[in-house]
């Protein structure tokens, strides 16, 4: 982990701003529908002491107005700036002297803008609040909510401000907009503690969001939309407090476009762009991520319920065939398994379920159960008691009065096993009777989509596998002798672009092995290096200005003979002079054929923000084909390094794909763990590392090319 600004502020260094016992409006106004109007109008139901301040005034509606924050009768422990942007920094400067806890500003035109005097101002903001150990939220933000008091902080209209459960969640999210659009998730029976948006983030930011959240009792999970910041190591320091305190985190990030890895050199490069090393850091520190937006609150609610999975099967339960086929399409797609009932649960669930029915998992009850309405909480419980289930689904096929009876049947057989049960929302009504009774029951989770329940339950299992796993531990596989070794030799190399002898010689340090190799500059010196080698051999023109020689065709492989190997050199020769005329040609790489198998890549990459990175994947000429891989920070335990190819959608091909030898995983984990000692060890001399292809034939594995670039 690279080296932070400054480290994550403390839930004490934040609790008067974001849970304030005292708040002061200042530029109050009594005008209708003015932002110092509707801030006021949010802070109706606010628990606290409420100040306006505004020299203009000696009253707003019935609440006194004071001229200046000094001489209000306490400092207040936030403060809300409805000022425009020239006024802010003087009376931020008054608020540090009079001791105010945490300011909140909505003007803009600060570092938003890109121009250097707006950004110079924000920053004397910071300072400002630095100095005087006064927290400051924005400029440029719309403001926070505080469920446990009421205390809406913003212009916006706040939704109803109800007491946060004890499975409420907290809110964050950089985009003020999206913020307040999740905080409208308590309409249809979500508990919400906080809310809290960043704005500009000229001294909180959104690691010291989550930082806050994860020491507040009233909130039990985080939601967090990210967009980005210039240090990202704090939100993973942020994240690691969150699962120090075995707080769920659930990221939703946005930007995840990889437009500016097209001008990468390698594969590495458009492997192991931006957005995935963003991706990658989220998972080192413990963090659930989330592709949609839509899945934010459903995943982070559910992960606040449920208590630790005690078992991976998943037992389904639904009134409709189709919605029971559905569920199984879905769980084959996260890999959540539907284990089968045993015998004697069998036999219940035979004695409830018409024979048109399905009394297996998932099990469907039919509409008879219309006719026995406790058929379905029957076979419900009959199946969450069995033990190679750790929590059940119900699909609600539709909407009516009875509807709302269910998450309450529902729940107490949770209750009794101890386990969760989801409510899969099918209807389209979507807020329909006995959806906010679901929403609502500590014991239930509520989704509306099949996908998103399945997906959401893989997410909480894996969770707790990495939390039982333990802390990292760390084991070096390569020799200590191997960086200052490696360093030399990529120090000695005359260009950014090491050859690929040379990148291989480096890798050869650290223990990686590579196919044997002799450099040619002739015919007859080909030949007498493959006859040494022994045939078929394969033979590569080194030159720096040719890193991708397939492209330049200026390889030729399973060359049989003397004639073939003469061919061949005068073949690629020919290629290297006319794909680059003025390239520098150091000669013809002979070596030996590897033995056919799987072709693998393992790349590395130091990213200015995130550090050394680790990519492994399918390789060869179908690297960027199928982008299929797996991305972590460098370096990587063993136990890691092995999961890297176990997530991979094309992990077939390494069990043995029609008849070919299971390729041997521990094998290609020491390989994978050695490189990204190698990247983790160089970060501040290499841009990138590309070793492709890495041969896999059973225990066997050889990197065949491979390809450093200096930073």
């Amino acid at each position: 982990m690279t080296a932070t600004s400054r480290a994550v502020y403390r839930h004490g260094e934040m609790g008067r701003l974001f849970d304030p016992a005292s708040i002061a409006v200042i530029g109050a106004s009594p005008r209708a529908g003015s932002f110092a109007d509707r801030t006021i109008q949010a802070l109706k139901d606010y628990t606290g002491r409420l100040y306006l301040v505004n020299s203009r005034y000696e009253t707003i509606g019935e609440r006194p107005c004071f001229p200046s924050v000094g001489a209000l009768p306490e400092a207040p422990d936030c403060c809300i700036v409805v000022a425009a942007k020239d006024a802010v920094e003087e009376i931020a400067t008054d608020c540090a002297k009079a001791g105010v806890g945490g300011i909140m500003l909505y003007a803009s035109g600060f570092s938003e803008t890109g121009r250097d005097a707006d950004i110079e101002a924000q920053l004397r903001l910071a300072q400002i609040g630095r100095d005087a150990g006064m927290r400051i939220v924005g400029p440029n933000c719309i403001g926070m909510l505080n469920f446990k008091s009421k205390a809406g902080v913003t212009f916006m209209i706040p939704p109803p401000m109800e007491a946060p459960l004890p499975h409420a969640i907290g809110l964050i999210s950089q985009s003020g907009a999206l913020g307040f659009s999740l905080a409208q998730s308590v309409m249809r029976g979500v508990s919400v503690s906080h809310l809290l948006t960043t704005g500009n983030s000229s001294d909180i930011d959104v690691a010291d969001c989550v930082s806050f959240l994860a020491d507040d009792p009233a909130c039990r999970a985080i939601a967090c939309v990210f967009e980005g910041m210039p240090d990202p190591m704090r939100f993973i320091q942020a994240a690691a407090i969150a699962d120090a305190a075995n707080k769920p985190l659930v990221v939703f990030k946005l930007g995840t476009g990889e437009a500016g890895a097209a001008a990468a050199m390698s594969h590495t490069g458009s492997l192991a762009g931006e957005n995935a090393a963003y991706l990658a850091a989220f998972e080192r520190a413990g963090a659930v991520v989330v592709q949609d937006f839509e899945a934010l609150v459903e995943t982070t609610a559910f992960l606040a319920k449920a208590p630790p999975p005690r078992a991976r099967g998943v037992a389904v339960v639904a009134v409709s065939g189709g919605a029971a086929i559905m569920s199984a399409d879905k769980a084959e797609a996260r890999n959540v398994p539907l284990p089968q009932p045993t015998p004697p649960v069998r036999t219940i669930l035979e004695s409830r379920i018409p024979d048109f029915g399905s009394a297996r998992n998932p099990c469907d009850v039919t509409a008879q159960v219309a006719n026995d309405p406790e058929s379905l909480t029957a076979c419900a419980s009959a199946m969450l008691g069995e033990g190679h289930y750790g929590a059940l689904i119900y699909a609600q096929i539709y909407s009516t009065e009875l509807s709302a009876k269910r998450p309450g049947e529902l729940a107490a057989i949770a209750e009794e096993h101890d386990k969760p049960i989801c409510v899969v929302w099918t209807t389209e009504w979507l807020e329909g009777t006995g959806s906010r009774e679901a929403e609502q029951n500590p014991r239930i989770g509520l989704f509306r989509s099949m996908d998103r329940c399945f997906a959401t339950l893989a997410h909480w299992h894996e969770r707790e596998a990495r939390r039982a796993r333990g802390p990292r531990l760390l084991t070096r596989l390569s020799r200590p002798e191997a960086a200052a070794e490696a360093a030399a030799m990529i120090a000695a190399s005359q260009d950014r672009t090491l050859t690929e002898r040379e990148a291989k010689a480096v890798l050869a340090a650290y223990g990686v092995p590579v196919v044997p190799e002799r450099l040619t500059e002739s015919e007859d010196a080909a030949v007498a290096a493959a006859e040494a080698l022994g045939f078929p051999v394969a033979m590569k023109v080194e030159s720096p200005d040719l890193p991708h020689k397939t492209e330049a065709g200026v390889i030729r492989l399973r060359l049989k003979d003397a004639a073939e190997v003469r061919d061949a050199y005068r073949a690629v020769m020919a290629n290297a002079h006319h794909h680059a005329p003025n390239a520098r040609i150091n000669g013809v790489l002979v070596q030996p054929m590897a033995k056919p198998g799987v072709e693998l890549m393992v790349g590395g990459r130091v990213d200015p923000l995130m550090g050394p990175l680790i990519v492994a994947g399918l390789g060869g000429v179908l690297v960027e084909l199928m982008r299929d891989s797996s991305l972590a920070l460098a370096p990587v335990t063993h136990t890691e390094a092995r999961a890297m190819f176990e997530s991979l959608r094309g992990r077939a091909a390494l069990d043995g794909f029609r008849g070919a030898p299971a390729a041997d995983l521990d094998r290609l984990a020491d390989i994978v763990t050695r490189l990204s000692e190698f990247v983790a060890d160089q970060r501040d001399r290499i841009a990138e590392l590309d070793v492709n292809p890495i041969i896999v034939a059973g225990t066997e594995a050889m990197a065949v090319d491979a390809l450093i670039v200096k930073a």
